[in-house]
């Protein structure tokens, strides 16, 4: 466990930065995409859309631009994430990754190497669209027990949800389950290691650590809690490598391997961490997404580090009554390039839109191809991925 642990984390830096170290009216907005495609009736009006974007990686540059767009009291991440808002707000189910834990209410904030953000996030995360967020990752102990607890404290209040860690064993053994147009979805959460820093043994809840044979009886557990569509989010992969790494793909091959009375227990695999994109693949039927890359992070000495993808999937049910065996599907995959720029200012821009394809940005122009390129990279188009604005 503990060797599987630390080769899929590779390099445990988690982007040091260049200087060191609804739709428009808001979360209430959730289910029109929903009933809009209800009204057209049939198997693809009681299905859902799903959006996931990656690493919320807040480094002191970020802390200090959130401050600026406050006015200067509190902190306001809005305005960098609003590329992402019209996105996540027509989806009926959108997930983010909160990389980071949240320090205290009036501070001292930090970024890289040990990171307490502005709870703020939260709020600015939900106002964006967003329902849920994995939590699970390398920085999920950067502040102890005491980081989860004001962490999840924080969504709780804005009602964004959570996976990957937790402030009691109950709350661990509770799957994440979420409503997303006629569908149940169960999110799981899981991270490689956590930068050293050991998970006490009394505690051992605190966060969810990758373990294949766990994550197969969780997804189970998920099922019979009434999951029609298991989600596994996985902080995983070595940095900077676009490659996803052997044990990724060894990984993935066993997880969308894994079924129940012939029916899969995972539907989709999301993958952050490695903050570089990386490529999106069918495996053994399951879509894999091997990394998302970074949504949000300071300025990186490796200009991939701006960069990044949203995973965007259609599930629909199965037709008929076909038994336990029947399992909703992916009827279309898309993905969305994004890129962070950070001058003059920290801002998230979608690099397929129309905007972005006519700003004449040599920078978001390479971005864009770069981006491509990974997520291509292991024959996802063959399998009917494609880019979406």
């Amino acid at each position: 466990m503990l060797a599987l642990a630390a080769l899929l984390g590779g390099a445990a830096g988690c982007g040091q930065t260049g200087g060191g170290s609804g739709r428009d009216g808001g979360p209430a907005g959730h289910g029109s995409g929903e009933r809009a495609e209800q009204a057209r009736g049939g198997r693809a009006g009681r299905g859902f859309s799903l959006f996931a974007t990656g690493d919320l990686l807040v480094h002191d540059s970020l802390i200090r631009q959130a401050r600026a767009d406050a006015g200067g009291s509190g902190y306001d991440f809005g305005r960098m994430l609003a590329a992402a808002k019209p996105l996540a707000g027509r989806a009926d189910l959108a997930i983010c990754h909160m990389e980071t834990v949240y320090g205290p209410d009036g501070g001292p904030f930090t970024g890289y190497p040990l990171f307490q953000t502005p709870p703020q996030l939260a709020r600015s995360v939900k106002e964006a669209g967003y329902d849920s967020c994995s939590t699970g990752s390398n920085h999920t102990l950067d502040d102890s027990a005491d980081g989860v607890t004001r962490t999840l404290d924080a969504m709780d209040s804005v009602g964004l949800r959570h996976a990957g860690s937790a402030r009691s064993a109950g709350e661990r053994r509770r799957p994440t389950m979420l409503q997303a147009g006629g569908a149940k979805v169960a999110q799981l959460s899981y991270t490689y290691g956590t930068n050293g820093i050991s998970v006490p043994e009394n505690k051992s809840w605190l966060v969810n650590l990758i373990d294949p044979e766990r994550i197969v009886r969780d997804a189970r557990a998920a099922r019979r809690a009434g999951a029609d569509v298991v989600v596994a989010s996985m902080h995983w992969g070595t940095e900077w490598q676009q490659e996803p790494d052997e044990l990724q793909r060894s990984l993935a091959k066993k997880l969308t391997a894994a079924r129940s009375g012939g029916r899969r227990d995972i539907d989709l695999i999301l993958g952050t961490h490695a903050h570089v994109p990386q490529a999106y693949e069918k495996v053994n039927g399951t879509w894999v997404v091997y990394g998302m890359g970074d949504q949000i992070a300071g300025k990186m000495n490796d200009p991939r580090g701006s960069m990044g993808t949203a995973a965007r999937f259609r599930f629909v049910p199965p037709e008929g009554d076909r038994g336990a065996a029947a399992a909703w599907t992916v009827e279309k995959a898309e993905f969305t390039p994004f890129m962070m720029k950070t001058s003059p200012r920290h801002t998230l821009v979608n690099l397929a839109s129309k905007a972005g394809r006519s700003a004449g940005d040599p920078a978001q122009d390479e971005a864009y191809a770069s981006i491509r390129e990974a997520v291509f990279s292991r024959g996802a188009a063959k399998d009917g991925l494609r880019m979406a604005p």
